[in-house]
């Protein structure tokens, strides 16, 4: 596959961010660590490094936020239990011509919308992403796209849980799936991004990641 995109992190998206958080320091040995809350959002995170700049984001409904005025992000009120949702991909192109570029293939990453959340040590994070409605089943597996500014990268200060392996896509028309990835894939890749991104057939879309940690290969879907 010509596909050479960086994985910058994984969604896990959860409807109980602790029993969650739970669950993923059992599979995989290590705690994921408290992220910050997304502020107007109604979500708390909480990450794990799966080695160089990719890492593994938990999220779910933060109670100490008031009740959001509209739907949380990745369908995380509609959960009954937690999955892997979503991924984000990271390009040395500038956003706008990677949403350009993948509205000519086929798929729309949405408009791009700037972010920012406090981290527990007080460090402001500010960033710029693309936002999907994600209501077709192409879209629920497609990445969005993220641009970190200045701000230092997530990865940088955590614990590393292994080295994802490879992110499996499954998708009733793999060829396509394969074919927008393809348009908006960089010529090299960022850095040594070790992650495979494997596109397959299968009946419905979904996502599964293969981790190697210490205590073997641990699988996130």
């Amino acid at each position: 596959m010509g596909t050479h995109l960086t994985i910058d992190h994984l969604v896990y998206a959860t409807p109980d961010l602790g029993q969650s958080v739970r669950h993923i320091e059992e599979l995989l040995g290590v705690a994921p660590v408290p992220g910050g809350a997304h502020v107007g959002w109604g979500t708390y995170n909480a990450l794990v490094g799966l080695g160089g700049s990719t890492y593994l984001e938990v999220i779910g409904p933060d109670p100490a936020q008031p009740e959001p005025t509209s739907p949380r992000p990745f369908g995380i009120d509609d959960l009954d239990e937690p999955r892997l949702v979503a991924w984000c991909a990271s390009s040395r192109r500038p956003l706008v011509d990677v949403v350009a570029l993948a509205r000519e293939s086929g798929f729309d990453p949405g408009a791009i919308v700037s972010m920012s959340r406090r981290r527990p040590d007080g460090v402001v994070l500010e960033w710029s992403l693309t936002v999907a409605a994600r209501t077709t089943e192409s879209s629920s597996v497609l990445p969005f796209f993220i641009d970190w500014g200045h701000s230092p990268h997530p990865s940088n200060d955590l614990p590393v849980a292994g080295l994802l392996i490879d992110l499996e896509i499954f998708h009733p028309e793999p060829r396509s799936i394969d074919l927008m990835l393809s348009a908006v894939s960089d010529d090299t890749r960022l850095g040594d991004e070790p992650a495979r991104i494997v596109v397959d057939f299968a009946d419905r879309a979904t996502l599964a990641a293969r981790i190697q940690t210490a205590r073997g290969i641990a699988v996130i879907d």
